[in-house]
């Protein structure tokens, strides 16, 4: 009986029909992989289309069953004589378009699986260099040969000054310190860290400091070949050092055959709009005041001394406008990262009266506006209000990286993450080892349906350091596409903590056993109540509770929760923007409606 069917099926041409639409279905669905990303189609399309061809295919054998094509067009089966000339030359003609459409599918998949050998980086998730410039170069941190430790913030505030300085040079691209610092003590070609960065040179050399003199040696490598292009060795008094890192600069410049820029007078614009040269020393010169705003800028030091320093700073020069917003974005950054009720009050009074001085003295430096305009933002949430301070910034200092991140943070607050991507990405392009923006990037990628993008922007956070919350942004991207298994897998990766406790939560809320995913959403309620209502609110939005939802955001508004500046980008709640009650609190919040993003 089996042997009779098989033999029907072959008679009527049920194999074939079965491979032709198989190998088309196949092909179809590499090339909507291959080309969707690039029309704009949806990162499902490929998914659904295979859905849908799963459910289409048992109709295709039922027509097949019952219908063949020949050369006179599409007849009943029962009048086709399967003998006839006609007839074997339809099937030879059917398996020659079988043959040609899996040879298209086979095409299709070699030339996907080629792309991802020729980027093999971004195919496991890893990093992926920035294209060196020319004119381009970072200043890797100058050893501490003092052999005290206690010097180390010396060397590194010297390294620093460099950086600044270096920016004068017109036309030189010069890599922020998070990323340059990062390569501390490293063992890595000057060939291999410049790759990383995306320059074609770097500044390396040594400092000591032994009583009132000061020895600097310092070289510059081009890093296609690892060649000198200039070094030097110099013994001076340290009272001449600002005069030295001016000298070091310029032969830099010289040697780089580019033009240093002359310092404006008195530190002052000559128009609003024209970048002003953003330096680190204090405008008396006072080397001791520019000694503490080193020492408070050092890793490693506690809010508590930096607090000290930076006091001591402008006690030694009172115009010392960086002093003054160092030390308040020091303490806007503390409550972002923690600090809260009384606290929090405190530390934000201090920055106020700190930024305060900063815009007596120093209105035209880019830290005082980014200072000002991120305490608008988390203080006041005087969104448009932070976004003036932060566009000025990004006007005073073009190449500033954090001026153009939180000139991010500001567009993507209001809903414009198209912008907010861009600016994000030309920070990184200047401070590419930054940890702390590629979360940010993430949130932005992924409300646009850019997941792929997203999950390569965590693996390049991941590569660069497997820290907290960076498996947490995966398992949201998981949750996302219904990955149910990926989004465990992501949340159990994620280092123990809240963000751990949170990841397992919202990984469960779409997985099969309701009894678990309850359990988790109570014990996050009953441990993290205060302080995370914004993240509850968040498992309430994925488990479909919109009533829940719109509770736990009302009370992390009322505790002012820095997590309502996402608002308008929050991909897990932005399924409900469309209901009345999200525009009624982004109004409250002072944001625009949802439904209708802010543009520049």
């Amino acid at each position: 009986m089996v042997g009779n069917l098989m033999g029907e099926l072959r008679r009527r041409n049920i194999p074939r029909a079965a491979i032709l639409y198989i190998g088309s279905v196949w092909a179809l669905a590499q090339g909507i992989a291959q080309l969707g990303p690039e029309i704009g189609a949806p990162e499902s399309a490929t998914r659904w289309f295979l859905i849908a061809a799963a459910i289409g295919f048992p109709f295709w054998i039922g027509f097949s069953w019952r219908y063949e094509f020949t050369s006179q067009g599409l007849r009943l089966e029962s009048e086709v004589d399967d003998n006839a000339h006609d007839a074997r030359t339809v099937k030879r003609r059917t398996d020659l378009i079988i043959i040609g459409v899996l040879a298209i599918a086979v095409v299709l998949l070699l030339t996907d699986r080629l792309l991802d050998r020729a980027m093999p980086e971004v195919a496991q998730g890893g990093p992926v260099p920035a294209v060196a410039a020319a004119n381009s170069i970072a200043v890797l941190p100058l050893d501490n040969e003092s052999g005290d430790k206690d010097q180390q913030y010396f060397s590194d505030g010297l390294s620093e000054g460099f950086i600044i300085a270096l920016a004068r040079i017109d036309g030189l691209r010069v890599i922020n310190r998070k990323s340059s610092f990062d390569f501390r003590d490293s063992k890595e070609s000057s060939q291999t860290i410049a790759a990383k960065l995306g320059v074609a040179h770097l500044l390396e050399g040594s400092v000591r400091r032994v009583g009132d003199t000061v020895r600097i040696s310092a070289s510059l490598i081009k890093a296609s070949d690892g060649s000198t292009l200039w070094a030097d060795s110099y013994d001076r008094p340290y009272k001449d050092l600002f005069a030295l890192q001016d000298q070091i600069t310029a032969q830099v410049a010289a040697a780089l055959k580019l033009r240093l820029q002359s310092p404006p007078a008195n530190g002052q614009s000559s128009g609003p709009a024209r970048p002003v040269q953003q330096g680190d020393r204090p405008p008396s010169n006072n080397l001791e005041a520019y000694n503490a705003y080193m020492h408070a800028r050092a890793p490693g030091t506690t809010q508590e001394e930096a607090t000290r320093q930076y006091d001591r700073a402008i006690r030694l020069d009172p115009a010392y406008g960086l002093a003054y917003s160092a030390k308040a974005r020091m303490l806007i950054d503390a409550v972002s990262n923690g600090l809260s009720g009384a606290e929090a009050a405190d530390a934000y009074a201090q920055a106020d009266a700190a930024i305060e001085q900063a815009m007596r003295v120093a209105p035209e430096q880019a830290s005082t506006r980014i200072a000002r305009g991120k305490l608008l933002m988390l203080r006041d949430f005087d969104w448009q209000g932070g976004e003036a301070e932060l566009k000025r910034a990004v006007e005073l200092a073009p190449d500033d990286g954090e001026a153009l991140f939180q000139l991010g943070v500001a567009r993507a607050s209001q809903g414009d993450l198209a912008q907010a991507v861009e600016l994000t990405r030309k920070a990184l392009k200047l401070d590419p080892r930054n940890l702390s923006w590629y979360p940010w990037l993430v949130a932005y990628l992924m409300p646009l349906g850019r997941l792929d993008e997203a999950e390569q922007a965590i693996a390049q956070a991941i590569e660069l350091h497997d820290g907290i919350y960076n498996h947490y942004l995966l398992t949201i991207s998981k949750v996302l596409r219904k990955d149910a298994a990926g989004a465990k897998k992501a949340a159990e990766a994620e280092p123990a903590g809240e963000w751990h406790d949170f990841a397992l939560a919202l990984a469960m809320q779409i997985g099969p056993d309701r009894k678990q995913a309850d359990a988790l959403l109570q014990a996050c309620i009953d441990q993290y109540a205060s302080g995370w209502a914004f993240q509850i609110a968040q498992l309430y939005a994925v488990r479909g509770e919109p009533d829940r939802m719109f509770d736990w955001l009302q009370r992390a508004w009322k505790a002012r929760d820095p997590g309502m500046q996402t608002l308008l980008y929050d991909a897990l709640l932005l399924r409900y923007r469309n209901d009345p009650r999200y525009a009624a609190l982004a109004k409250d919040v002072g944001l625009p409606s949802p439904a209708a993003p802010a543009t520049p």
